[in-house]
Order: C-alpha cells, then structure tokens, then sequence
C-alpha cells in the first residue's frame, strides 16, 4: 500500500484521482484546499488529515519525511488551479514523493526542463494524467495509424470540434485568466493536443485563426496528419442536436471523414493511469513535453487570416475572419 497526499481536494477533477487512490487499494494520508467543502472526503478516506493553509500543509509533509514516519508521502496527486502545479510538483520532489499531477502539467515548457533537474536531484519521479493514452479504442486506434505509417500511406486528414459550454463563473475564476490557467488552448485543448501528436508525430507548422476568451480554432500540420481545431466553452458553439437532447458538451474527432467515437469508457480511465504509474509506466515528462510546448505555441501565436485549411465551423459560425 502506497501513502497519498493531494492538494486541490475540494476541486472538479479530485473525486476522479479520490478514486483512483482508493480502487489501487492505496490510502490517503493528508489533503489541502483553500475551500473546506471537502466533505467528499468523507466517501474515501475519512481519517485523512485535511489543511485549509498551505504552509501547514507543507510542514505536515515535511515532519512525516523527517521522522521516516510510516504514513511518510509516496505520491502526491496534485488537482489545484493550474498555476500552482509548479510549485506543487516541487514540494512532491522536496518532501521525498512522487508527483502526479493533472492537465496540464505546467504552463510554459522552460518548466519542465527545470522540473527533469529537480527529478534528478531528489531521485523521484513527475508523472502526470493523459487518461486518453490508456482508452482502449485510442489504442487500437494507436496500432492502426502505426502500420499505415510504417506502410507509407499519405497523411490523415483531423478535424477535432470540442465545445464543453460553461456558465459565466468561468471566466470570473482562475480557469477563466489566461495567466493561471493558460487560457483556453491549454485548459481545455491540451487533451486533444497532446492525443493527435501522440497519434500523428511531431508539430511541423502552426497556424492560430481565432484566439478569445471563449473560443480557439486553429491548424497544425503534423508528420502524419494535418489537423484542423476548434476549441469552445460558449453553449451558443453547441449543435442543435446537442441543445435538443439537452446535452452541455460535444466533442468530435474525424479522421478522413469517419468519426472515431470515444465518448463511452471514460468512467475508470484515472484508475487505470494510476495502476499504471504505481506499476512504473506512468507518463512523465517526456511523454507531456510536446503537448506543452504546442500549447505555449498557440496561446502566444500572431492570429492568421484563414487559406482553406480552417476548421469547417469557423467561417459558418464565426464572422469576419476570412
């Protein structure tokens, strides 16, 4: 059994990792977030301390390190804001524990190199959560576009469409301030980003046609696919079916035309990437490394005028951008 720790216990994603922690039959020794409706807890690990400060949180760590304490931290799963990842990952190395931590792993890619230092100088490791990689239909789909590649066959057209709408807190909160959430290419598109360099190769050029608040879309062309983006939280961007049947998300990826679904077998995938990191085939920084820098890319790019290669919803739905 391996001891946990977590920050950002009171967040969105934190029942997920909750999960994972407690079906890998490991256990949960102590827990911090800022808000204390953290009353989930309660569901996992009930006697799991919990720390409303940081810095009560960190000396808590620190003594358990120190008096090679049984309950001393192997893993610390961090689910704060994205800004704080940074430094949360480097607690986990300073106090002796692993880090796993959730998308994205850092903002801007100059992190990561100084993160790979402090792996090696406090000899543990920085995994993070691609839950897509572990899907069982984007593995197949992962042998398949392998053999055609190695078979030579001409590059893959991508179109990815993912409108996930949300209220207007979001851009009231962190997620909704570029400088702590990286905006919305890296809160909401570094899945997909980090899924088609996975599927497709290397980042050869990029091309950003919209950048707001609300909405991204843009073109990259890879090795082996050229791919067309759009990013939105706006419901106005959600299909009319989508709107009739009640549903706040869509999400759609196509690949010369045919759609690969995806949607179902999402519910166990942070469990199975746990299991995975726990066995030592967990994702590290060498794996989140280019999906980072893309992102950092797009948030930063020039907008471009459209020449044909935009995704198909942007010159329907978006205005005056040709």
């Amino acid at each position: 059994m391996k001891n946990f720790a977590i920050t950002g216990v009171a967040g969105y994603i934190a029942p997920r990792h909750l999960k994972a922690i407690k079906e890998t039959g490991n256990n949960l020794i102590a827990c911090l977030d800022p808000h204390d409706s953290v009353g989930i807890i309660d569901s996992y690990f009930p006697n799991a301390d919990y720390f409303r400060e940081f810095e009560r949180f960190e000396r808590h760590l620190e003594r358990l390190r120190h008096k090679h304490d049984e309950k001393k931290i192997d893993y610390l799963s961090i689910c704060a804001p994205n800004h704080l990842h940074d430094s949360h990952i480097r607690l986990a190395l300073r106090v002796g524990a692993n880090a796993i931590c959730e998308k994205p792993l850092v903002l801007n890619p100059w992190n990561i190199e100084a993160l790979e230092d402090l792996e090696k100088e406090f000899g543990k490791k920085v995994y993070t959560i691609l839950q897509l990689r572990v899907h069982p239909r984007l593995l197949a789909l992962k042998e398949k576009t392998k053999i055609e590649q190695l078979a030579g066959t001409k590059k893959k057209k991508v179109v990815i469409t993912y409108i996930t709408s949300r209220g207007s807190w979001y851009h009231f909160s962190w997620k909704g301030d570029a400088q702590k959430s990286g905006g919305i290419a890296t809160n909401i598109g570094i899945h997909f980003f980090d899924l088609v360099l996975w599927l497709f190769g290397k980042t050869k050029s990029n091309i950003v046609h919209l950048s707001e608040t609300s909405k991204a879309a843009g073109y990259l062309e890879l090795e082996y696919a050229d791919v067309s983006w759009y990013l939105s939280v706006d419901k106005k961007d959600l299909p009319e079916a989508s709107v009739l049947s009640g549903k706040a998300t869509y999400r759609s990826i196509t690949i010369d035309g045919e759609e690969v679904e995806f949607t179902d077998g999402f519910t166990d995938l942070h469990t199975l990437v746990y299991q995975e990191t726990i066995d030592g085939r967990g994702f590290g920084l060498n794996e989140v490394k280019p999906s980072i820098e893309l992102a950092h890319a797009i948030r930063h790019a020039e907008v471009e005028k459209v020449n044909g290669e935009e995704h198909p919803w942007l010159s329907s739905r978006v205005l005056n951008y040709r």
